[in-house]
């Protein structure tokens, strides 16, 4: 591990959520080493090469997703292997601590850096959001690392302790930043205002992760969970993914439908559908 900027990385597997927690809270951003199993990881990575065959996806044509650079969108859409993601036991529960857990899945892509790739803008991720800085997360994202990440083929660039400034990047600046180089099967997780961007790859390999993004419950969704699912699909979902794509209630108000949760109506769910009003106590 080369990066330790006031405690964002660690050699040990087994270090805690607590610890993670504590991490983002002070610099904004924490790695968990070693965090996924290997056989999954080569097998995320086999599903994305085959799909990125299958749709002609090719890279864009701006310089912040990038001009050498892949993106595969609404992997949740492309099979069951994906749906194991957003559940991760041990990365969930650190984004459900920085959030709480009536959190979502706001986004689910890949992200191939190609060689010859310049460096991405440094922006925030709750950049559009018009709220004043600094704020509690709105936003708590993840980057899980198919390939070794190294300064040299892209590595996520971060500012450590940006999460508290008063405003967001300015996209067209330049700033001081550190390479998040982590090996194959860890994960990079950070709070929403942190500053970063995806490195330059002065390699002649592609740079792999796989952006597994969440926002708070009262946050609209980057990528809309509720149409780029089909109901057939959302259906196969165990029910903790089903509540984090959107088909259930935030603290008993947030997304019900006539009273009663999505998943009870579109989903033949049986989930309670206590609202918050009912617990208050009527008069008399």
């Amino acid at each position: 591990m080369t990066i330790d900027a006031g405690g964002g990385a660690d050699d040990s597997a087994d270090v805690g959520t607590d610890v993670h927690v504590h991490r983002i809270e002070q610099d904004g951003y924490t790695i968990v080493e070693d965090a996924i199993d290997l056989q999954l990881i080569d097998d995320l990575h086999e599903s994305l090469l085959r799909l990125e065959r299958d749709l002609g996806v090719v890279p864009a044509h701006n310089a912040f997703e990038g001009m050498r650079t892949t993106r595969i969108y609404n992997l949740l859409a492309h099979g069951p292997l994906f749906e194991r993601i957003p559940l991760h036991p041990v990365i969930l529960p650190i984004c459900e601590r920085v959030l709480d857990p009536g959190l979502l899945v706001s986004s689910l892509s890949s992200i191939a850096i190609g060689p010859g790739e310049t460096p991405q803008p440094i922006h925030a991720d709750d950049q559009v959001i018009p709220l004043p800085k600094p704020h509690p997360a709105t936003v708590c994202n993840t980057m899980w690392a198919l390939t070794d990440f190294t300064e040299e083929n892209g590595a996520t660039r971060i500012v450590p302790g940006t999460h508290r400034a008063a405003e967001s990047p300015d996209l067209a600046g330049r700033y001081d930043s550190i390479p998040a180089v982590m090996a194959k099967g860890s994960v990079l997780v950070w709070h929403g205002s942190l500053w970063h961007g995806g490195g330059a790859n002065t390699t002649v390999d592609r740079r792999v992760g796989i952006a597994m993004n969440y926002c708070a419950g009262y946050i609209r969704q980057q990528e809309n969970q509720q149409l780029g699912l089909s109901l057939d699909t959302v259906r196969r979902f165990p029910p903790r993914l089903q509540q984090l794509v959107g088909f259930g209630v935030y603290r008993g108000l947030i997304g019900h439908i006539d009273k009663d949760v999505p998943a009870n109506r579109l989903l033949q769910g049986s989930e309670d559908s206590g609202m918050v009003w009912d617990y208050a106590s009527p008069p008399g």
